[in-house]
């Protein structure tokens, strides 16, 4: 093909549109050489051309010009060639049957079409026959002649029975290619049909049917039907005579055959004989072509496809049955309609170049080579002194414009011809630039890369390179310039980066474009998923992080085993992992991680192997049975990527706890087989559970049950006790025996008891459950116990005998001389004398001591006289009490405790603690108001634990690691503020705060001052009560509460209803959580009212009273309905506790409160 330098010129048609490119008519369409049609359809014949300026057509029939404006039935398709033939109007299509040829022409020369032979298809009736019943001995060979009708195309052809179904062919039977039907011996049941032979035309899609053939076997032996039948052993038994091959179709020994080249090669050969003979095919010299070679028909025919010269030479066939053999010599010629060998191509050049059209076939016989010139021969062709024909080449030298034409190649044989078109093109076109001007082109560093700048010009241009417009031609070194113009860089660099210029230059002028290159970093990934192992339902990361140019958008997707990866709700994708979630067995596979961006991509590779728990062990079998002992063996199950550690047998039975499983016995992981004891009279059920890392496998299936015989007990129940429930009983009790070990029927316990210490006759039950009580005992005095297993086998061996006691009684004395001495502020020591043992009646278990806080040395300080316990066990003397409170009373008794209860109480006793130091201060504030001052504030100790002397305040300030000296102040018990003057405005403070008792300093609590601002506060802040802004703000708020308690007042005349199952049972105020230890803060403040309240000799607060329903209404409980759901009443305020702590009000949970809050 002609090139346009960077564009070949099949290319051509992205430069069509150019109307100075002309180009010579060229033939792109056109219909078969055996051109068939349908006569019921219109006829078409194609033809279709391209050139520039574009062609118009005519056509010729028969060598002679056909008009076309001449028929009504003819009509050419507008800027095409193709005829088209409509016989709507009338008019027998047989009359255009001929050989049509066409021409597209143009002012450059004229394309020819191949020679268009036209018919028209034909499918004729079989002529009309009476068939005589064919007469035929049985075993003799039979020919049913088809004989079709011509078509055209030849019909395709097949036989039916007379029930219009297929004839049943096989190696006795069958149809030849001629379509005749073959016997190559008759039976008797081949005239229970007829035998028509059909027609099948392709065009008409009709099928015709030839009148039926009628058979009458003839025989020497008849049978009846049920003997009807094709076996071999059978033709001697009807007196049918054997006889040796001979061939039906070909005839004789030998024959020929020719075959074009490129076809399909089919030989056939028919024999008949009695057996049926089998066929056999042979080359002379030689194998058949196994890679086209193939047997069909029951071997009766062989096809070789595509034929090539090699297959010619001699083929046989060998017919064969057991009373001999023949063979029939084909003789293969291979003759061949030309073939290219070099078809002529189009010529394009430029004036004054030189060129060649070559015209090169082959066939069989060799074929003969015509040329023409614009349709016409080229001797008859004005002479050119610039063209030279020899044979099958035309020479061109010096062309000029004038030597622009279409030449024709005709070569044929008398088996076909070929015609080629090819034309001759001269083109003067100063270089031209075909690619879109300034492209912008992005590669990435240190790959290869080409630039391409197509270009066209006749004569051919020449092409350079330049960069940034400067400096000299690009090529050599890391550059380098292809034949069309394309400028390669082997490996881009940094300094790569900026405009290349390509220049295309012919003796007519010259064309330049830009390209625009950028350099971008390559998409890597620098930190890589790895193979990972994770346990099944754990969670599992695989990290793929990447760097990338950062002015190209980077996408990371994932794929499972090479196929895109669905991220469902268990997966989590972010731009630098991938995060599974409950990781199943489905999720092992290997991961591939994709950074792409829109020049280049990385990828990485990690596998994820899912440890699973191991799947059931199967088919279970038991083998080797004897009676204490049986063999189990197991298939193991798949262990899941995590080796099988361990198999835990298990079994079940059906007597004492049908359908429960218990463990037998562990074995491990490597083996599948295991010799399990048994217990007598057990009916087994086993099942085995797999265990790997990861965890256990279902169970398997249970295997089939084994029953042992049975047996005399071997143990005795364990755990058996005796125990008083009562003061007068003892009740003994055991832990029952299982299945395995009551070894028969009908298991049963024989209980034994006696006094200890009188050596009496041994008492005696018989039990089948696990407990029996003894009554009337003594309190608390020791018994002999023994329970022994029996079964209907036998009794269990002698068992051993444990120590009971009866039921034990309250102590009837308490412990004497308990003397109290205070250790501490928060402990004491207590002493005692015992109580005598026959008093306790019973097992000694503590001396308990009882206590509780009287009250508190301060005053006002309301404490909790919740009793508390201390328990010291076992037979002692003394004991110690703390986590006492200091600076209290307290009152304390003693009991003694066995396993019934207490015992009577000790004489009271009275102690006080002395005083402690006090808890931390609550709640210390730390407020910056400005840079100059930081203001501090705190709360009383929670528990004063004596009397508060003061408070010890530290500070010290610090900016970053440097810290300033260390500041002490003392204050007096009731101040609880104090403001610090800054040094710089830069530091901050750390404060340490501790209260004090004449005992000393207490826990401190530790706070930092906040960090500074960035912008200075101001010396001069204004008082907010004195901005216009929150007087404004304050007024419109109680704007809006007076228009809400009107609404309300008027509601309330109203009767109307408030929605009372939200809030009545909303309180006021939460609990005060000091209630829970006892104790209220000890503060002067705690005596202070509410303003504007009034405080009652005992120093609680009035309610205040109000017509508004509202409080009744938050407070819950105690208001009263109307019918109606509405509530009348009076409300009342209640003081929170919290409010007693300062002047901080409580949350508003009514309008009403709203107002106080307000006020």
């Amino acid at each position: 093909s002609f090139w346009i330098r960077g564009l070949p010129w099949r290319h051509l048609p992205l430069v069509r549109s150019w109307s100075f490119l002309t180009q010579p008519p060229t033939i792109t369409k056109q219909s078969v050489k055996d051109h068939i049609v349908d006569p019921r359809d219109n006829i078409l014949i194609e033809c279709e051309a391209k050139g520039n300026p574009a062609p118009s057509f005519h056509w010729t029939r028969n060598s002679r010009f056909f008009n076309v404006a001449k028929d009504p039935r003819v009509s050419m398709r507008r800027r095409s060639g193709t005829l088209v033939i409509d016989f709507r109007s009338g008019g027998r299509p047989e009359e255009y049957e001929g050989e049509y040829q066409c021409f597209a022409r143009n002012k450059f020369g004229t394309a020819l079409s191949n020679r268009i032979r036209l018919q028209v298809s034909k499918s004729p009736l079989w002529p009309k026959e009476n068939l005589d019943p064919v007469v035929v001995q049985e075993g003799a060979p039979l020919t049913l002649q088809c004989n079709p009708p011509p078509g055209l195309p030849s019909p395709v052809i097949f036989w039916m029975s007379s029930s219009m179904e297929p004839i049943t062919q096989d190696k006795r039977v069958s149809q030849g290619h001629n379509g005749d039907l073959y016997f190559s011996n008759v039976m008797l049941q081949d005239m229970q049909t007829d035998y028509s032979c059909n027609a099948r035309f392709h065009f008409t899609h009709t099928i015709q049917q030839k009148n039926p053939f009628t058979l009458k076997v003839l025989t020497n032996n008849p049978y009846n039907d049920s003997s009807l039948r094709n076996h071999p052993d059978m033709y001697s038994a009807r007196g049918v005579a054997e006889r040796t091959p001979s061939f039906m179709y070909p005839q004789g020994t030998a024959s020929s055959q020719m075959v074009l080249r490129g076809m399909d090669l089919l030989l056939e050969c028919i024999a008949s004989g009695v057996p049926t003979p089998d066929i056999a095919w042979y080359k002379k010299g030689g194998d058949l072509p196994s890679d086209k070679a193939k047997f069909e028909n029951f071997n009766k025919a062989l096809r070789i496809t595509n034929v090539s010269e090699e297959d010619s030479g001699e083929y046989f066939c060998l017919a064969s049955n057991k009373m001999g053999s023949i063979r029939h010599t084909i003789s293969v010629r291979v003759k061949a309609a030309p073939y290219w060998l070099d078809e002529p191509k189009n010529l394009i050049l430029a004036p004054g170049e030189d060129g060649r059209l070559v015209c090169r076939a082959n066939g069989n016989p060799k074929p003969t080579v015509q040329w023409l010139v614009n349709g016409e021969p080229l001797q008859s062709a004005p002479p050119n002194p610039n063209r030279e024909v020899a044979g099958d080449t035309i020479i061109f030298r010096d062309t000029q414009i004038s030597s622009r034409a279409v030449y024709q190649c005709n070569t044929s044989n008398e088996h076909g011809y070929l015609l080629a078109n090819a034309f001759v093109s001269v083109l003067d076109v100063p270089p031209r630039m075909l690619s879109p001007r300034n492209q912008l082109i992005r590669v990435i560093l240190y790959n290869r890369t080409r630039l391409d700048c197509p270009f066209f010009g006749s004569p051919i241009p020449t092409l350079r390179w330049f960069k940034n417009g400067q400096g000299s031609n690009l090529d050599g070194g890391n550059y380098h310039v292809y034949e069309n113009g394309s400028l390669e860089i082997k490996m881009i660099r940094k300094e790569d980066q900026g405009i290349y210029t390509c220049v295309a230059t012919n003796i007519l002028g010259k064309a330049e474009n830009q390209v625009r290159l950028e350099v971008k970093d390559p998409t890597r990934i620098y930190r890589m998923p790895e193979d990972q192992t994770a346990k099944r339902g754990t969670t599992v990361q695989l990290e793929c992080r990447v760097k990338h140019d950062p002015s190209l958008k980077l996408t990371v997707s994932w794929l499972k085993d090479d196929e895109p990866l669905y991220i469902g709700n268990r997966m989590k994708k972010e731009d630098d992992s991938l995060t599974i979630f409950g990781v199943a067995e489905r999720d092992q596979g290997s991961y591939t991680c994709i950074a792409s961006t829109e020049l280049d991509q990385d990828l990485a590779k990690a596998y994820l192997t899912v440890l699973g728990r191991p799947d059931r062990p199967r088919d279970l079998e038991l083998t080797d049975l004897a009676e204490r002992s049986v063999r189990l063996t197991w298939i193991p199950g798949d262990a899941n990527n995590s080796p099988i550690t361990d198999y835990v047998v298990q079994f079940e039975e059906d007597q004492f706890q049908p359908g429960v499983w218990h463990d037998h016995s562990k074995f491990p992981g490597s083996v599948n087989s295991a010799v399990l004891r048994l217990s007598p009279y057990v009916n087994y059920q086993f099942r085995v559970i797999a265990i790997n890392e990861v965890g256990s496998s279902h169970p398997s299936l249970p295997s089939e049950r084994y029953r042992t015989s049975g047996a005399p007990p071997e143990s005795n129940p364990g755990d058996v006790r005796g125990e008083g429930t009562r003061k007068n009983n003892m009740e003994i009790t055991w832990t029952p025996m299982n299945a395995t070990s009551a070894f028969g029927p009908n298991l049963r316990y024989i209980v034994k008891w006696r006094r200890r210490e009188t050596r009496e006759a041994w008492n005696n039950a018989t039990v089948w459950g696990s407990r029996y009580v003894v009554g009337q005992t003594p309190v608390y005095v020791p018994y002999e116990i023994r329970v022994q297993a029996e079964n209907d086998f036998g009794k269990g061996p002698e068992p051993d005998t444990v120590i009971g006691y009866s039921g034990e009684d309250y102590p009837r004395a308490a412990p004497t001389e308990v003397k109290v001495r205070v250790t501490n502020s928060t402990a004491i020591s207590l002493q005692w004398n015992r109580v005598y043992p026959d008093t306790v009646q019973g097992q000694l278990r503590e001396y308990r001591a009882y206590y509780w806080r009287e009250s508190s040395l301060l005053k006002n300080l309301w404490v909790s006289q919740k009793r508390q316990q201390a328990s010291f066990p076992g037979d002692r003397l003394r004991g110690v009490v703390s986590r006492l409170f200091p600076y209290s009373n307290y009152k304390l008794e003693m009991v003694v405790v066995n396993g019934r209860g207490d015992g009577p109480r000790s004489e009271t006793k009275e102690f006080t603690t002395p005083e402690g130091v006090p808890s931390a201060p609550r709640r210390l504030r730390v407020r910056q108001p400005n840079l100059e001052t930081i203001n501090l504030e705190w709360d009383h100790p929670e528990h004063p634990n004596g009397i508060l002397t003061g408070y010890t305040l530290r500070y010290v300030a610090f900016n970053g690691t440097k810290v300033g000296k260390q500041i002490v102040e003392n204050f007096s018990p009731n101040q609880t503020k104090f403001t610090v003057q800054r040094a710089d405005p830069v530091s901050r403070y750390r404060f340490t705060l501790s209260a004090r008792t004449q005992v000393g300093s207490g826990e401190a609590v530790t706070e930092e001052s906040p960090a500074p601002p960035n912008e200075a506060y101001t010396n001069n802040q204004a008082d907010i009560a004195t901005q216009g802004w929150f007087i404004g703000l304050m007024c419109a708020i109680a704007l809006l509460v007076l228009i809400l308690l009107i609404v309300c007042f008027i509601k309330r005349s109203r009767g109307g209803k408030y929605p009372v199952r939200e809030k009545k049972d909303v309180p006021l105020g939460p609990e005060d959580p000091k209630e829970e230890d006892g104790s209220f803060d000890y503060s002067d403040e705690d005596n202070k009212p509410l303003q504007g309240s009034q405080t009652s000799l005992d120093g609680t607060i009035k309610q205040q009273e109000s017509d508004d329903s509202l409080v009744d209404y938050g407070e819950g409980g105690e208001g009263q309905f109307n019918e109606d759901g509405s509530f009348i009443g009076q409300y009342t305020v209640k003081k929170d506790k919290e409010e007693t702590e300062g002047n901080e009000s409580s949350e508003a949970t009514s309008p009403v409160n709203a107002i106080y809050s307000l006020a």
